[in-house]
């Protein structure tokens, strides 16, 4: 049957060839349709059937490249998580090890520093002298290795409250001036009586960073400390007769492992992380830095901190002063409470020296044993007191519950801001370890309320 005959629907044809004819006519429409649609959709100057290869081949590359990117995405995914699991995992590996570390580092820090109370030969005192500078520095390393990694993972969290801008400022002049005078420098200390609100230590270690950093550069002249008020905050600057600092470096100082000039003495033992450190806490913290250096004249840097207001509260009545005493520290009587025996025998040495009576226990079971029923002036607790023991804070309300008013310092090596907010909220006071002496001693004096002379 030819392809005319196709076309027409003979009047003698079967019911069977006639639905064939039928059929047949069908799909010829169909065909025609379909390779209208491919030559309306095809490539120019292309042959409809070339083009409707063209755009299957088009869209099986498509498809194939689809699969792909989605199958890089997911390994990326993967990679991320991996990464920031390891990040984690190494924080609070630090954490740990810090702690860990922190803790006879705690205890080396209050023998060396009872050992300076004492009347030493010239030599011991010198080799005292030594020591405390090597623990110090290992304390600074340790701190700044611990706080570049919380801040590379995002778990640090600051603790904002007001507080009076001298309960910080008045330590570190104290301390920063004695460390000037080791280097023939003159700490000139400005004192202010504004309120701020911030993270009290993550403050601290921005400005004892200026600090350091101040001593570490000048050769000789002075050290400025002190605060200017605004309008929108508390400057709170440092500022030093040293070399300056040129234009073209003022920004890479604060990158990380960037230190100025390449002259530095035995006993510099810093990383370069300072300033970086210092970059990254400000910003988290929203307090904005400033610096100004003339070369050849010195440097000045700021942050600049919100003004803060204190609730009114009713604040319990000072302890009196003992008649014919020039310290509230002596003959205080000072509970301590820390389940390493190295750091209690360290504080009972520094506290004796500073003319306090101490009583010293591993749990509270030890000092009511030790104690029996007796009263105190202040009780002096650590945060961790072992896995199965109750925390610093419970062990206070208990203590309190049988002592009304029993002034607190919470001593602890975790920086958690929980942790500090829950304690200030208690009315507790708060100190980090490793204890800075001088700062355990003026926090002593303000919860006695007396005078540190």
């Amino acid at each position: 049957m030819d392809l005319a005959r196709l076309r027409e629907t003979p009047d003698d044809a079967s019911p069977r060839e006639q639905e064939l004819l039928e059929e047949n006519a069908r799909l010829r429409r169909i065909a025609t349709a379909l390779m209208e649609r491919v030559e309306s959709a095809g490539v120019a100057g292309a042959a409809p059937y070339a083009a409707f290869e063209h755009a299957v081949l088009l869209a099986e590359q498509v498809r194939e490249r689809t699969e792909t990117l989605q199958h890089t995405l997911a390994e990326l995914h993967a990679a991320k998580a991996e990464a920031e699991a390891a990040n984690l995992s190494k924080t609070r590996f630090l954490a740990a090890v810090s702690h860990d570390l922190l803790q006879p580092l705690n205890a080396a820090r209050l023998f060396t520093s009872a050992l300076e109370e004492h009347s030493l030969p010239e030599p011991s005192t010198r080799l005292v002298g030594h020591i405390g500078r090597s623990l110090k520095d290992v304390e600074a390393l340790l701190g700044t290795l611990v706080d570049i990694s919380r801040l590379d993972a995002g778990v640090l969290e600051p603790d904002i409250a007001p507080f009076p801008v001298a309960q910080l400022l008045d330590v570190l002049a104290e301390e920063y001036r004695q460390m000037a005078a080791a280097r023939g420098l003159e700490l000139h200390y400005v004192g202010s009586g504004a309120v701020v609100s911030s993270d009290l230590a993550l403050l601290a270690r921005v400005v004892r960073n200026f600090l350091t950093n101040a001593i570490r550069y000048t050769g000789r002249g002075k050290i400025l400390l002190g605060c200017r008020r605004r309008s929108e905050g508390v400057e709170i600057l440092v500022g030093d007769s040293g070399p300056g600092i040129p234009e073209a470096q003022r920004e890479a100082i604060f990158q990380e492992f960037q230190r100025l000039g390449g002259n530095h003495d035995a006993e510099d033992r810093g990383l370069g992380l300072g300033l970086a450190i210092v970059d990254r806490i400000a910003g988290m913290l929203g307090h904005p830095l400033r610096l100004a250096s003339v070369p050849g004249r010195g440097s000045f840097f700021s942050v600049l901190v919100p003004h803060g207001r204190l609730p009114l509260i009713d604040l319990p009545s000072a302890a009196p002063a003992r008649p014919g005493q020039g310290s509230v520290l002596e003959a205080a009587r000072v509970w301590v409470i820390d389940n390493d025996p190295g750091i209690c025998a360290g504080m009972a040495a520094l506290l004796e020296g500073w003319g306090c009576r101490v009583v010293t226990a591993a749990s509270p079971a030890d000092l009511e044993n030790k104690t029996a029923g007796a009263g105190a002036d202040v009780l002096l607790v650590d945060f961790h007191l072992g896995e199965e023991a109750p925390d610093g804070l419970a062990v206070a309300a208990r203590l309190r519950e049988r002592q009304p008013g029993l002034p607190v310092l919470v001593i602890t090596a975790n920086h958690d801001a929980a942790i500090k907010g829950l304690t200030r909220k208690l009315g507790y006071g708060c100190l980090l370890k490793p204890l800075k002496p001088l700062r355990l001693r003026m926090a002593l004096v303000d919860l006695l309320g007396g005078d540190s002379a």
